[in-house]
């Protein structure tokens, strides 16, 4: 027979039941500990955010991989979720938002059209409409145009400048959008826009403009982002139309250092020099004791 020896527990040792229990309840107290946290991450804005961009990346994905949506949007995943963000907070289909949702000048711009489409169809009002007049033709309408300037000590700024432009046998149109809010009757009337505004605002005169070819269009168009702005503003999402961002110029400016005798380029022994002195004056300046040259 095999004698069986039981290992001797020291005294007052707490049994190893005990033990394995107590590191079971510590085990269960951890993971109740982090399923807690996560459960509250969750409910937190964070989580809610984190957990809403993961799936707008996985809605975006396909998107991205498809040829039917604009170039714009192809392997770009992250064009492609904010324009499912923007569908979302407008409640219209992504591919709705895509294809009129232009980049202009590294601008995000809605197509004219798209915003007239809100309008008409968003049940607060009645089809937006036009009333077009001729104003009499043009003679010499002054506008501001922006052009590089070189000021005293060869700076250069891009400014304003008021020219002249011969509008001779050019009509002055006028055009006015309009529309009825149904719940309380009342005609909404948007600001007037006129051939001559177009050119004082220099939209005439820029190069490749359209207001030169279509200006009845461009009429339109402007009036009804006119009155959107005006009694709609919401629907745009503060963005501008294409037609408006093409004629933006934002004015800037741009200083350049006064043209120099071109010089041998400086040996590092002579430019630590240089700034050694430089430093000595500026510290004889600070220390009027010190007697420098």
């Amino acid at each position: 027979m095999c004698n069986q020896t039981n290992t001797p527990q020291p005294q007052g040792a707490p049994p190893q039941e005990a033990v394995d229990r107590e590191i079971q309840m510590a085990n269960l107290n951890l993971q109740l500990a982090q399923a807690r946290a996560s459960a509250e991450y969750n409910l937190s804005v964070a989580g809610q955010i984190q957990r809403q961009f993961e799936a707008m990346q996985r809605c975006a994905k396909p998107y991205a991989e498809s040829t039917v949506v604009p170039t714009s949007y192809r392997g770009n995943i992250g064009n492609c979720i904010i324009a499912l963000d923007l569908a979302h907070r407008m409640s219209l289909p992504a591919l709705t938002v895509m294809q009129n949702l232009y980049v202009v000048n590294g601008n995000p711009s809605w197509s004219s059209k798209f915003l007239v489409a809100c309008i008409n169809t968003c049940g607060r009002f009645t089809n937006i409409r036009y009333r077009k007049r001729n104003l009499g033709p043009l003679g010499k309408v002054k506008y501001n145009s922006h052009e590089w300037v070189t000021r005293d000590g060869g700076k250069k700024e891009k400014t304003i400048v008021v020219r002249e432009f011969d509008a001779t046998g050019i009509d002055n149109w006028e055009c006015v959008a309009y529309a009825v809010e149904k719940s309380t009757g009342e005609t909404l009337e948007g600001d007037a826009v006129t051939v001559e505004m177009a050119i004082k605002e220099g939209w005439y005169t820029k190069d490749g403009s359209k207001w030169v070819t279509m200006p009845m269009l461009m009429l339109t168009y402007r009036a009804a982002a006119f009155w959107q702005r005006a009694y709609a503003p919401e629907m745009s999402m503060g963005f501008r139309t294409v037609e408006e961002e093409r004629d933006a110029v934002e004015v800037s400016y741009e200083e350049l250092p006064p043209s120099s005798p071109a010089s041998e380029p400086l040996v590092p022994e002579e430019a630590k020099e240089k700034l050694r002195t430089r430093a000595a004056k500026a510290s004889a300046k600070s220390n009027p004791a010190l007697d420098l040259p």
